[in-house]
């Protein structure tokens, strides 16, 4: 059983000027708490104070699209208030750009990215970075996958930009991961279900995909149910899987929690996975693989 995320990437990335001033800005949106009231991560912050009223696009219209700042959280995310639309997601097609990670280096937006950076089954718009190893399949790849007699279901989880930040605590029990809504639909859990009952064995795709299946499966004494949500389960060494028999992921940045996750996984009982996994990387390095979103992948068995 391969399970995928489904997740779709939306154009997050707006650019606007000050109302007053001029001044530029980059806004990142990064989670929806109504329609026109979304948090957000801005450039530059110290310019972005309560009030200031970013014009977004003027173009044909009478009223321009505007975002105000209305309130900054103790980590510096903004909350926004849109005007000039009845919904900001119908305009980030005109007015957005695809997100791409700041390691990805563009003279500008290359179009070839708005597709290139998607999976070819994303469904469910609403991430801010594409769940990177669903990216390495193609639709004649994932119909190969079917003809072998691989049964394939999917979840959903909207990867948000905290799934990449460092962990910077002493203690990993110190540090708190960011919320991110995922979905987990009927059809997934009794395909799911049905499979472990029969001895075969889950394949995740993507850390995403991981947090999805043990978040569930921790709340639900180790089983899976109908479950839409929030979730902000942080999986280091030790831990004991529930659902996930193997992985499949890419290379991941030092120091982040997805460099955790994978260590956890290849030695759920104890430490000898994180120095397996660093082992992987010195070899990766050593190859000169390439690594991180449109990177080469690793698989976990």
């Amino acid at each position: 059983m391969l399970v995928l995320n489904n997740s779709r990437v939306i154009p997050a990335r707006l650019r606007g000027n000050n109302s007053i001033t001029n001044g530029k800005f980059e806004i990142l949106l990064v989670e929806e708490y109504a329609p026109n009231d979304w948090q957000a991560m801005i450039r530059p912050g110290k310019s972005a104070r309560i009030g200031t009223q970013i014009v977004l696009s003027k173009g044909n219209k009478k009223t321009p699209v505007c975002a105000t700042v209305a309130e900054i959280d103790p980590e510096g995310y903004r909350r926004l208030k849109f005007s000039g639309t009845k919904n900001i997601l119908d305009e980030l097609e005109a007015l957005g750009e695809i997100p791409l990670p700041p390691y990805i280096q563009r003279d500008g937006e290359i179009a070839g990215d708005k597709e290139r950076y998607q999976t070819v089954f994303a469904k469910s718009a609403g991430s801010v970075a594409a769940p990177t190893a669903g990216l390495h399949f193609t639709e004649k790849m994932l119909d190969e996958i079917r003809g072998r007699g691989i049964k394939i279901c999917f979840v959903t989880l909207h990867v948000g930009p905290g799934t990449f930040l460092p962990v910077k605590a002493e203690n990993l029990s110190g540090h708190t991961m960011h919320e991110e809504w995922f979905e987990l639909g009927e059809e997934t859990v009794r395909a799911i279900s049905e499979a472990k009952d029969s001895g075969h064995r889950i394949v995740a795709v993507g850390t995403t995909t991981v947090r999805v299946l043990e978040s569930v499966a921790g709340r639900n004494a180790g089983k899976l149910n109908v479950h839409k949500g929030k979730t902000n389960i942080f999986i280091y060494p030790p831990h004991q899987f529930q659902i996930v028999d193997a992985l499949l992921t890419n290379f991941h940045l030092p120091c982040s929690t997805l460099l955790m996750l994978v260590s956890a996984f290849a030695s759920p009982g104890g430490v000898r996975g994180r120095e397996m996994i660093l082992s992987v990387y010195a070899e990766a390095i050593r190859e000169r693989y390439r690594f991180f979103s449109y990177g080469d992948a690793m698989l976990i068995l």
